[in-house]
This record gives C-alpha cells, structure tokens and sequence, in this order.
C-alpha cells in the first residue's frame, strides 16, 4: 500500500509532543498514513487553519468557531480539563483593585494576550467585556513583558502557569476557574481538526491514529522523552511532567459527551456575545 502523506501542525510544548510523538515516528500502525509536520505557537497554528493550509491540526476551541464550514473536529487529541485554563498575572499583590480596575467601563489597564483567537483571550472577554486594552504577545513573552512593566497584565498560558510566581508574579484571577464556575464543564482550550472535504473513511482513519498515538504514549509514558524534549530545552524536567499531566487526559482520547458538552457551551457563549453565528455544521466527528 502506497503511504498517504498529510500534513499536520501541532505545537512544540510537551503535551502535543507527547501525544503526537508516537504516530509521527512510527511507533504505532498509522494504517499507511505519514505526516509532514508542522510545529509552532497556537495563534501561528489558529492563523494556519484560517489560511486552510493543513489537512490536521491543533488549534484554538475560539478559533475553530469561525473555521467550522472548512474544517471538522475530530474526537482523538483534544486539550480540555479542570485546572489548567489561563491565568490573568501582574506584579501587584492587590487582586482586587486590578479586579475593579478591569470591570470599569473607563479601564486603562494594559494587558498581554497570548493571541487574540486563543481560547485564553475569549475568556479574558468573558470575564471582562470592559478589557479591550490588549496586546498580542507569543505566550511565551507574556511573563517577561509583565515584569518589565511593558503591559500592566498579561494572559498566561501552558508552562507558565508553573513559572510565573519564580518571577515575582501574582495571580489576579484563574479564567478556567472563571469557566467552570459559570459553565459547571471542563474548560476546552485546544482541539485536532481536520478539513471537511476528506472522505469520512479518512476522518476516522485519522482520529484513530491519533488515539492510538496517545494510547501508546499513555502506555508508555518515557517513550516520547527525547522529543519532548527536544522542543522544551528551557523547561525543568519536573515542569515537563507537570505541563503533560495537566494538559494530557481522557478527553485527549476521547471527547465524549462531557467533552463535546463543554465545546458547544463555549460556542454558546460566543454567539451570545456576538463573536461568531450560529454554526449550521455538523462539528464532531460522528
């Protein structure tokens, strides 16, 4: 059987490492798929899918609102959980007047995003409508641009949410707390995708692969360390294991009802604010 070669994008932290480590070298039957992959931040990978330009791809639950007619979501691969959302960050100890600050319509207060179709920055806009003073940032400078004093308060992300407080950063508020308290559901921040137009045959074939590939890194939970690695040169060890057990978990394998619930929320509440329309397609892979 001749190889199909798809391309695929995916980030470089440890969680998409681990999941995707498997399949793209091998270390499973990718029933005669190879993938040409594609590794970057999720606002370059969001900004990607919005260009079309992947058949598979990581991206943000918030960007996949406006993408929904091109691409489909596959069950295999996601990133939801409780606990792990972003967290809005500044060096000063007063929670409250930060709090206060963003909640008045006359809010002057600077703050870095991590990229404006990051779930992270939806929920930013949920928690508070008045906080449209952003900027956008690769997440991994949002901590450094805090401390300098170059925004008043940053969205931080992924490794960071075990970093920032070595920084002298305090915690103004946890959004996917913010979410789990308003929506009683797991918080969705990433999801694998693929575009509409394969055939359901090669949908499925994908979304098994992808299962498989983190069944395998379940299985085996030291097998993906030197890619891992690789593309996480800076973190600790102990941030590694830290950053893969809280982003990698059941919904990575499966979505299910608990999970899919938990999406179409979201895009209830980005149609209620007005950020998307009412999405007509089937989004899930049946």
């Amino acid at each position: 059987m001749n190889p199909t070669t798809l391309t695929i994008g995916f980030s470089p932290c440890p969680n998409d490492c681990f999941i995707f480590d498997a399949m793209i070298h091998h270390k499973i039957d990718t029933e005669g798929l190879e993938f040409d992959v594609f590794m970057d931040d999720v606002e370059t990978l969001n900004q990607k899918a919005f260009d079309n330009s992947l058949d598979i791809t990581k991206l943000s639950y918030h960007a996949y609102a406006y993408i929904t007619r091109e691409y489909q979501l596959l069950n295999a691969g996601s990133a939801l959980g409780n606990g792990c959302g972003p967290l809005l960050v500044s060096m000063s100890s007063d929670a409250n007047y930060v709090i206060t600050n963003l909640e008045s319509k006359m809010s002057n207060i600077t703050i870095a995003i991590p990229g404006t179709f990051t779930t992270a920055s939806f929920l930013l806009g949920l928690a508070f409508p008045f906080a449209i003073n952003t900027v956008e940032m690769r997440f991994s400078e949002i901590e450094d641009a805090v401390v300098r004093g170059e925004v008043d308060a940053g969205v931080i992300i992924h490794e960071n949410r075990f970093t920032y407080q070595d920084k002298g950063l305090k915690k103004i508020i946890d959004l996917g707390e913010y979410w789990e308290t308003l929506a009683i559901a797991p918080i969705p921040l990433g999801g694998i995708v693929i575009k509409r137009d394969f055939s359901e045959e090669m949908k499925q074939k994908v979304n098994r692969v992808i299962r498989r590939s983190v069944e395998y890194a379940f299985a085996n939970p030291d097998a993906s360390k030197v890619f891992v690695k690789l593309h996480s040169q800076t973190m600790h060890d102990d941030v590694i294991k830290k950053h893969i057990e809280l982003y990698v978990n059941e919904y990575s394998l499966d979505l299910g009802d608990k999970g899919k619930r938990a999406v179409k929320l979201l895009f209830d509440k980005a149609q209620e604010m007005g950020l998307i329309e009412k999405i007509e397609e089937e989004i899930f892979l049946m």
